[in-house]
């Protein structure tokens, strides 16, 4: 009779907040496995206006320390759905942006398309609504707004 071990810990996975410019392909790389079937990657990027109202750029603050054990978090959540799920990659920008440069980037590799898709779509909504992470907006006109981004998300359904 043998006893099941706890599941090790994912030491593939790779979390980040950084100012450095976010890389499509050096998260594609992280995500990666010989294992996978699928690799499925969300970017999210600064867009020119927010329900109408032109913008110019974003600015995001994070509170590090604790955004970075929500995206540990969201991967331990990801495992407990899709067991399958090899890799977990979530980093987010923060900074000033300007109109098209990526602000987040999250990938799954996976040996299914079917849950990779459907956990890289848990782990961006669950960022938005649990990392404490905030953007000002700053508008054509001059004005700038902070908000969180699952308060954007929410304005956004």
């Amino acid at each position: 009779m043998s006893i099941a071990s706890p599941k090790k810990p994912q030491t593939n996975d790779s979390f980040a907040i950084t100012f450095a410019p976010l890389s499509l392909a050096d998260v594609y790389t992280l995500a990666d496995d010989p294992a996978n079937g699928a690799v499925v990657v969300m970017s999210g990027t600064v867009r020119n206006q927010t329900e109408g109202k032109p913008v110019v750029s974003l600015e995001y603050q994070a509170y590090e320390p604790m955004a970075l054990r929500v995206f540990a978090t969201i991967a331990q959540d990801i495992r407990g759905k899709w067991a399958d799920v090899n890799r977990v990659v979530i980093h987010h920008r923060i900074g000033r942006l300007q109109i098209g440069e990526i602000s987040v980037l999250v990938a799954v590799g996976c040996p299914h398309r079917s849950e990779a898709f459907a956990a890289c779509k848990y782990a961006i909504d669950t960022l938005k609504h649990n990392a404490p992470i905030w953007k000002k907006e700053h508008w054509a006109d001059g004005a700038s707004t902070w908000v969180s981004i699952g308060a954007c998300e929410q304005m956004n359904q």
